[in-house]
Order: structure tokens, then C-alpha cells, then sequence
């Protein structure tokens, strides 16, 4: 990641205030996203999303921690979602309610609203929009597409009213739980036309009109030309995870659950190791190591966009010494027995839940590794005593974020990190089961 172009002597040139001004905030960021970006560095009064501009004006509780956030952010550059934002005081030293008023959303009242969904791990359809928004009054039509900022629909109230209210006490929710949250603002169109009644649009003054024919684009007047819906339910969907779009190098289309791992360490690998490893980027059905092939293993993930995601990060990567090769198996699972583990009940799995989250993080290993669910009085020496067998340890911090005691530890290299990720994840310290992760931040 690259440095802050400029230096943290050159932010206190402004004057400091309470009020940070954040830049480049894209429609896939939420409140809570910035909320935890800052939540390290003291506690925060008050956020104010400038979606009309890309901005955002967040304040701490006082100026000292204003400035210890900048002076963090001088080396590392944040980075929300794959986003880098742009962080300075701002010129307001306090965020009035009037301020807030002002900087609100700056869209025109309009009885039409424009929905996106984002983190969408589930297919939306009209009838689940519909239970959504219909308590705050009559709508009339909706209609859903897909564009490069997500799954979008068009909401028409009979109303304007009725769509401020919904907007009101939508803005932000989640669908389900811990995904699919909406991010709502007025449309500036005047009426919405609707050709068909389905699962894509819908138009309840109207019950007459015909269903689409199958196979058809859904709106083409609204939505990306040559986006076509069957792929909404799975690789669109998780791409919202992703910000809206999946990572360089994933097609989403792969369908194959099975992968084939060599150039294994016999004397160091066993199934739990991998299992640590490869549940990074998706949970793990069966692993196998293969007896014929001591330094062979086959690897079964839940599905196929998991599989690809740990075929493309894993690829290439060091593990006790052996560059691996991580490529798809000819066989479509792994049949259940004495010599295979089963690890499809496992609470261990990471996408059971916050599975949003997770694929957020999935990442090739890195130097820096993230420890969370550690004991609230763990102290950084017993962190680093903790995995410090695994190699040089460059540097470490213990922060608390909502509550939670979290540690980020900086190893020499990739390798040494990674080892001290299959090896401890889901080891006891202090009592409590600690989740290793690898993390994006270059420095600490």
C-alpha cells in the first residue's frame, strides 16, 4: 500500500480538530465500515455520510484522538474494502445538528427511491423487497437490475411521504442478518416503466401484465446491457461482498469444489494444518491426505467459488519451506471414510456466519497476521510468546475494537506468517480459542 502523499507535519499545518474529513468513501462503504476504521483510536461522537460527494465527516470525542488517528494513517495507508480513502482534519472543529442537516444526502424528495444492496450473500428478488419496504405505504412498481456499483432496484411509492419514511428507517438495515444492507437514496426519475410481472420487476397497478420470457435481460433501460440475471443468486451476489465487484482474477464461475494440493511438507502438514489454511477463504467439507502421494492432499470447500478463491490465493504460496501447487481435482468431492477427515459440522469453519466479512479479507498470505477473540487482559508479550517459534517477529500491537481484544503481529516474511497461522489458529491463550487471519496492513 502506499504512503500518504502527505506528512503528518504537513496535516498539522491545518489546524486540528475533533472532525476528520474523509475522501473517496465509495457507495460500497457503510457507516459501520468507517466506524471501525476509526473506532482504535477513541471513541466517536458523531458521522455524517456525504454519499452525494464521496466524502464523509466523522468526529472523535476529542482532538487528541483526532490526531492520533492522522498520525497513524501518515504511514499506513487506510484502505477500506479494497478502497483507499483519504483522511485530514476538517475546517469544522464540531459537527452542529444544523452541520449534519447541511451535509445530509443531497438528493431531492422524490416518491421514488433508488435501492442498493450491498454484502448481498442471498438472492433479492421483488417479493423480498416488497415485505421489505411495503409497511411504510403503497407501493406501486419495482424494479431490480444489476450495475457496477451492485444489485440496484427502483422502489415507487404511491407517495413521497410514504418513500421518506422508508428511507428514514431502512437507510443502513440489513435484510438478513449480518448481510444484504441497503443504501437508499431518492431517484430522480418520474415514473417507472414496468413490462413484466416476475421475480425482476413487478407492478402491483397493473396485476395484467405478462410474465418474461425466459432468457430475456431484465431491463435493459435500467440496468448494464449484456448482464444477464441467472448469475444474480451467486457470483453477482457474493461479488457485493467484494465492494461490487470480484477481485482481479476471479471469474465467479467456476463449479469445480474439489482442490488438489502437492509439494506438501510430510513431516510438518497434517489435515488440521490445512484446514487452517485453506478456511480462509471458504468453509471446508472434507480434507484428505493422499497415502500414495504422501505429499498430495485433496482439499473439498463448499463450493466453487471458494475454491476458487483458494486455488487463486494459495497458488505459488511457502509453507515450511515447500512452494505449494494448488490446482483443481478431476475428482468432484471427496467420498466420506477412515482416511479422510470430515470437518463439514466443524464450528471452526469461518463462513458460518459474518461470511460477508470474511470473503472481504481473503487475501494471499502476508507478513502481518490479525489475532482476534483473545482474552480482554491479554497482554502483547504473551501474544508474541505465543507464536514467536514461527520465525523473526518485526513488530506488534494489541488494540481493542468493540469491546474485543485484537493484536496484529508483523513476521520477517510471508512464509514465517503463515506458519504461525496453520499452527496456532484455533489454539488456546489464556483460556480463550484465538482466530488467526492474515492481514492487508503493510505496517503497524
Amino acid at each position: 500500500m502506499l504512503s500518504l502523499v502527505v506528512g503528518f507535519a504537513g496535516l498539522l499545518m491545518a489546524e486540528s480538530s475533533k472532525v476528520i474529513h474523509v475522501r473517496n468513501v465509495g457507495h460500497e462503504i457503510s457507516e459501520n465500515d468507517l466506524l471501525q476504521l476509526f473506532q482504535p483510536f477513541g471513541v466517536i461522537t458523531k458521522l455524517v455520510m456525504l454519499r452525494a460527494k464521496n466524502q464523509a465527516l466523522l468526529q472523535m470525542q476529542d482532538v487528541s484522538s483526532a490526531i492520533t488517528a492522522l498520525q497513524f494513517f501518515t504511514n499506513v495507508q487506510p484502505t477500506i474494502r479494497g478502497r483507499n480513502v483519504y483522511i485530514q482534519f476538517s475546517s469544522h472543529q464540531e459537527l452542529t445538528t444544523a452541520e449534519q442537516n447541511i451535509h445530509g444526502r443531497e438528493d431531492e424528495p422524490n416518491r421514488i427511491l433508488l435501492v442498493t444492496v450491498h454484502h448481498m450473500l442471498y438472492p433479492i428478488t421483488v417479493d423480498v423487497l416488497h415485505q421489505v419496504f411495503s409497511p411504510y405505504g403503497f407501493v406501486e412498481k419495482i424494479v431490480t437490475f444489476q450495475k457496477s456499483a451492485g444489485f440496484q432496484a427502483l422502489i415507487q411509492y404511491q407517495a413521497q411521504p410514504c418513500a421518506a419514511s422508508a428511507r428514514t428507517s431502512l437507510q443502513g438495515r440489513n435484510i438478513y442478518d449480518g448481510c444484504c444492507q441497503l443504501d437508499i437514496q431518492f431517484s430522480n426519475l418520474e415514473e417507472l416503466q414496468v413490462n413484466y410481472n416476475n421475480d425482476r420487476s413487478r407492478d402491483y397497478t397493473n396485476p395484467n401484465l405478462p410474465s418474461e420470457q425466459k432468457g430475456r435481460l431484465p431491463h435493459p433501460g435500467y440496468g448494464d446491457a449484456g448482464v444477464a440475471y441467472p448469475q444474480m443468486a451467486n457470483t453477482s451476489a457474493i461479488a457485493a461482498a467484494f465492494g461490487g465487484g470480484l477481485p482481479p482474477g476471479i471469474t465467479g464461475t467456476n463449479d469445480r469444489c474439489t482442490i488438489l494440493v502437492s509439494n506438501l511438507n510430510t513431516d510438518s502438514v497434517d489435515e488440521d494444518k490445512l484446514f487452517n489454511l485453506f478456511s480462509l477463504y471458504g468453509n471446508i467439507v472434507r480434507i484428505k491426505l493422499l497415502r500414495n502421494k504422501p505429499d498430495h492432499a485433496l482439499v473439498q470447500m463448499g463450493d466453487g467459488f471458494q475454491a476458487e478463491l483458494a486455488v487463486h490465493f494459495l497458488k505459488g504460496a511457502m509453507l515450511f519451506g515447500k512452494r505449494l501447487e494448488v490446482n483443481y481435482s478431476k475428482h468432484p468431492n471427496i467420498t466420506p471414510g477412515t482416511d479422510s477427515h470430515d470437518y463439514v459440522n466443524s464450528n471452526l469453519n469461518r463462513f458460518n456466519r459474518n461470511a460477508a466479512k470474511n470473503y472481504r479479507y481473503c487475501c494471499s498470505p502476508t507478513k502481518m497476521i490479525h489475532l482476534s477473540t483473545l482474552p480482554q487482559d491479554v497482554t502483547e508479550e504473551e501474544v508474541v510468546n505465543h507464536v514467536q517459534e514461527h520465525g523473526a517477529i518485526l513488530n506488534t500491537k494489541v488494540f481493542e475494537m468493540n469491546g474485543k481484544k485484537q493484536a496484529l503481529v508483523q513476521f520477517e516474511n510471508e512464509e514465517e506468517a503463515a506458519e504461525a497461522l496453520v499452527c496456532k489458529h484455533a489454539t488456546s491463550l489464556g483460556g480463550s480459542i484465538i482466530r488467526i487471519s492474515f492481514s492487508q496492513l503493510q505496517t503497524i
